[in-house]
């Protein structure tokens, strides 16, 4: 069999590398430059590949094609591919059809990464041979490749959900559903939503579907699916039969009869949108039977991840906050929500589409300064000029950490969660955070 790549990053290698462990001829493709580590993987393993553009004639060639997940559907040479009937899947479903490994997939417009690594805490700790892959950035198909695990928890986005054919897990997990990479879907909220609700397309009655039943897209999306997995529902707003569900301040845990409660002061997560995470990972434990003292030992001891609410430092009284994985609003609102006291408001980026109207309120009740951090700041200090007098601009992390230093008191927090993508000042959203990192160590 021919197998073509397209996408020279590391879920295209990690393709790559499994289709060669199969003994398959494979070719990869990327229409930009292919970094020098993973050059150097691609040659050291016999790969053939191009960079600076897509030979068309060798992907006709191809019997499959691995499609990166950044590589949108629209795109005329995905359409012609298409149009000829060759497969293009994504680099998880390659990787599933190699594997014999249990899956647990999580996705969801805010969330999944802290899922995901909580989940794979929990695994981790009940001593189970796991793996850590998808959107995470640890590619599926190379681990499959080097060494099939009994279990893989998976980070799963829109983009490859879209690129699944056969794609099972065991347990799927849907968090919530807001606006988010609508320009990949024609500004569509429900075709975004369709995407999601891909990831229990092939479940079966002995599979597990773990849903946010606070969410009205979701509430609508099941009613207009045929969904034949067990349904299991969490909630902070009403009891559930079984499932997750808040009673007051106890976290309650209902499974075949079998109970864990908590309080949510226990949680080491914070903030109303993590209590949501703690219990999707509760849930998704328990229904494959791992022990309730192992699932209350994560959720009480997880630290959380790098760049999600994470705490840099407390300097001269002020804590500052690196949340830059908050690249749309709904993830802003979380973070706002969960801060206490005053809020120096560190945003701005490469706008998606923002609608900052959201906001407004928490905005007008806890920001007290705003320091823009981008190179276009317009249009976010168009929306919040009448709710917050304190409006700076900066256009690099060093100088919004200083400015948000002068503007800030004893007490305060000083908050970069930048609602946008990092990519007209930074390389990636963790190359934006690791800078604010290093400057608010240097003051």
């Amino acid at each position: 069999m021919k197998v073509a790549v397209l996408g020279g990053g590391e879920s295209g290698v990690g393709a790559a590398i499994l289709a060669k462990q199969k003994l398959f001829d494979v070719w990869l493709s990327d229409k930009g430059q292919i970094r020098a580590k993973y050059k150097n993987v691609l040659s050291n393993f016999g790969i053939g590949y191009e960079e600076g553009r897509h030979t068309e004639a060798k992907l006709l060639d191809a019997d499959v094609i691995i499609k990166s997940p950044g590589i949108p559907d629209h795109l005329q040479l995905i359409k012609g591919l298409k149009d000829e009937g060759k497969e293009i899947i994504s680099e998880i479903e390659w990787g599933y059809r190699f594997s014999k490994a249990e899956m647990v997939a999580i996705t969801g417009s805010n969330g999944k990464t802290t899922t995901t690594n909580l989940i794979y805490d929990v695994f981790s700790k009940s001593g189970r041979d796991t793996g850590l892959a998808g959107n995470i950035g640890f590619s599926l198909a190379k681990q499959v490749a080097e060494k099939d695990r009994s279990n893989y928890v998976i980070e799963v986005s829109s983009f490859q959900l879209d690129g699944i054919k056969q794609f099972k897990p065991r347990v799927a997990v849907l968090l919530n559903i807001t606006p988010d990479h609508l320009d990949r879907y024609d500004y569509d909220i429900h075709a975004y939503a369709t995407s999601k609700m891909r990831i229990c397309m092939n479940q079966d009655e002995e599979d597990f579907f773990i849903y946010n039943a606070d969410d009205p897209i979701i509430n609508d999306l099941i009613k207009q699916k045929e969904i034949k997995a067990k349904m299991i529902p969490i909630s902070i707003k009403k009891e559930v039969d079984e499932g997750a569900f808040l009673n007051g301040e106890l976290l309650n845990i209902k499974l075949n009869n079998n109970s864990l409660i908590m309080s949510i002061y226990e949680l080491a997560l914070k903030g109303k949108h993590n209590v949501y995470n703690s219990m999707a990972a509760a849930v998704a434990s328990r229904v494959l039977e791992i022990k309730n003292e192992t699932v209350r030992e994560s959720l009480v001891s997880f630290k959380g991840i790098e760049h999600r609410l994470e705490h840099v430092a407390r300097v001269d009284g002020i804590d500052f906050i690196n949340d830059s994985k908050a690249t749309n609003i709904n993830s802003v609102w979380y973070a706002l929500d969960s801060v206490e006291g005053n809020i120096v408001w560190i945003v701005g980026g490469v706008d998606k589409g923002n609608d900052y109207s959201e906001l407004m309120e928490l905005v007008e009740n806890k920001v007290k300064a705003i320091v823009c951090l981008g190179k276009d700041n317009a249009k976010i200090v168009d929306a919040f000029k009448d709710k917050v007098v304190n409006i700076h601009e900066s256009d690099s992390a060093e100088e919004a950490v200083r400015l948000a230093k002068l503007v800030g008191n004893a007490g305060d927090t000083v908050l970069l969660s930048p609602a946008c993508a990092s990519f007209d000042l930074f390389e990636n959203y963790e190359d934006r955070g690791h800078q604010f990192k290093a400057a608010v160590r240097s003051l």
